[in-house]
């Protein structure tokens, strides 16, 4: 009887083991996937800075790649229909 219960109290503590291990594992995981998270948040963040450079480089004439002035011309048009959007604010705000 004794080797019964010294047999099932190795296999809990083997048992609480694995637990630990796995929780711990799982924690890491987490932990480095957070770390990833962090940075490619600081790429995309520094990807935007870079297309605001570009940006503000093609408003002063500064840029001449074809591709770039496309992109920058569809960005100008898209800041030109938010102003017009943000009249009619204005306007539909006034009317009430």
């Amino acid at each position: 009887m004794a080797d019964f219960f010294g047999e099932l109290g190795k296999k809990i503590s083997d048992v609480a083991v694995d637990i630990s291990k796995k929780a711990e594992d799982t924690f890491e995981v987490q932990k480095i996937k957070g770390d990833i998270r962090s940075i490619k948040r600081a790429n995309e963040r520094d990807l935007k800075d870079i297309g605001r450079m570009v940006y503000e480089k093609f408003r002063k004439g500064e840029v001449d790649d074809t591709e770039y002035i496309s992109l920058c011309e569809q960005i100008e048009k898209r800041e030109e229909e938010i102003e017009n959007w943000e009249e009619q604010i204005v306007k539909i705000k006034e009317e009430i």
